[in-house]
């Protein structure tokens, strides 16, 4: 028994120093450096927890230099990488989760059982040392199981990066468009009050019919209305960016926007460079993949988990004769195993098989998904593209050729000046739908983005029609 005791002990202290040098361990900050690796393309800028006052303070002075000049899309992305209390609260629940996922490759701690008997002259001091036997056997399949979940949850803390990414840009850009759109509706306004005066002015002394004043006076109040939703939405988009951001009320107003969105690129991006992303790389489908091996390995360990369960308990007992003043010392072990006789475990295999089935599925519909997206964003990219270089190379050019003649025209007392003033109008309007083709351009181009690295965004719909503007009949 001695001999048995001292193998048994001797097992359970090489089993210990096992799990105390092969345990799963978190490092959040090792983890969110390989979310910057893996987000590198789409942003320069490294996401860290801010952990510490000082941290925080270098932040805030971040902030501030970034806040000095008008904010780019580039900028826009760094401030709120290293600003946005989204972002922290994401970093915050990956490295809970990244814990709860460690913590399954671990085994429970052993449990100490204390017994004290007295009978007549005897006292009985019993101890018993018990561990999860089941649970030092499995422990390397559990520690796999544990790595490929964590794995997992960092591919979802960079898909989270990714998504605010490409938020951020399309913010960015829907602010900036809303702001220059309604520069432009100021316009149009300007224009119609100036109509609705001069109609007025014209009907006093009788060159205008009522119903000629009318109209005009019509266009001005719509062309007001116009202004006013212009004018919102460039506040709402603004605040939709203040979010994102991060910005607290102190810094709201040193946030300037550029007047204007970048010119498109010289050249779109061939789908020859698009299918270059490979499959196998994007998020979605490592995160499937993830999943299934997950799933795998947990359905191979359940079926044994799910049969028995084995404790092990290292006893040792002292009892005292208290008339004799002897000791007697007993040492053994038991073995304690769940009898599978009520349950079989087979729900519990139904279910991890339906788990694994489901995985493997959802495997299968992300890599068709996956491509489906990538063709779906392109042909979003290169319609936009090919949209807003129309009303640049093309319809502003005429329009443009459309005014200076109108001009001449007015000049040579061929057409009047509400002819002039409603041509006007128009040219503005166009200018608008340009913005909007714009503006749909870069949005679309940061979902592209975005369904690259295995994030797919939705692009907000824009029309793009040039519109009248509500234009009252010239006359």
């Amino acid at each position: 028994m001695n001999r048995m005791f001292k193998l048994t002990q001797s097992s359970i202290t090489i089993a210990a120093l096992v799990v105390l040098t092969g345990c799963t361990t978190v490092n959040i900050d090792q983890a969110v450096d390989r979310t910057n690796d893996e987000i590198k393309e789409v942003s320069s800028s490294k996401a860290r927890l801010l952990r510490t006052a000082d941290a925080k303070s270098v932040r805030d002075k971040q902030v501030v230099e970034l806040l000095t000049s008008p904010l780019s899309q580039q900028a826009a992305v760094q401030l709120a990488i290293i600003n946005s209390p989204a972002l922290q609260t994401l970093l915050a629940e990956r490295w809970g989760d990244l814990a709860q996922a460690a913590q399954g490759g671990r085994i429970a701690n052993p449990i100490l059982s204390l017994e004290r008997v007295r009978a007549l002259d005897e006292l009985e001091l019993g101890r018993i040392l018990a561990f999860g036997l089941l649970d030092l056997i499995t422990l390397p399949q559990r520690q796999k199981i544990a790595t490929a979940r964590m794995a997992q949850t960092e591919l979802q803390m960079t898909a989270d990066v990714v998504g605010l990414v490409s938020q951020v840009r399309m913010a960015w850009v829907a602010a900036v468009a809303a702001s220059e759109s309604a520069a432009y509706s100021k316009l149009v306004y300007e224009s119609a009050q100036a109509s609705a005066e001069l109609a007025k002015r014209m009907q006093s002394v009788g060159n205008f019919t009522r119903l000629q004043r009318v109209r005009q006076q019509a266009f001005y109040a719509d062309a007001s209305i116009q202004l006013l939703a212009s004018q919102q939405t460039a506040t709402a988009t603004r605040e939709a960016l203040i979010r994102l951001l991060g910005l607290k009320d102190a810094d709201i107003d040193k946030l300037n926007l550029p007047e204007r969105l970048p010119d498109l690129p010289k050249s779109f991006l061939s789908p020859e460079a698009v299918s270059q992303a490979l499959t196998k790389q994007r998020l979605d489908v490592r995160m499937a993949h993830a999943q299934l091996d997950a799933a795998s390995k947990s359905q191979g360990l359940n079926m044994l988990t799910s049969l028995t369960d084995i404790e092990l308990g290292i006893i040792r007992n002292t009892v005292k004769d208290t008339v004799e003043n002897t000791l007697a010392k007993s040492k053994g072990y038991e073995l304690s195993i769940r009898l599978p006789i009520f349950d079989w475990g087979d729900t519990q295999r139904a279910s991890m098989n339906a788990t694994t089935l489901a995985a493997a599925n959802r495997l299968e519909a992300a890599v068709i998904g996956a491509s489906s997206d990538l063709r779906e964003s392109y042909s979003a990219y290169r319609t936009a593209y090919d949209a807003s270089r129309q009303y640049r190379d093309e319809i502003l050019p005429l329009s443009k050729v459309i005014a200076e003649e109108n001009v001449l025209r007015y000049n040579g007392m061929f057409i009047g000046v509400f002819e002039l003033l409603a041509d006007h109008r128009t040219q503005i309007n166009t200018v608008k739908a340009a913005i909007a083709a714009q503006q749909q351009f870069w949005q679309a181009d940061a979902a592209l983005q975005a369904t690259l690295l295995g994030k797919p965004m939705a692009v907000p719909s824009i029309s793009m029609s040039p519109s009248s503007g509500g234009d009252a009949p010239a006359h």
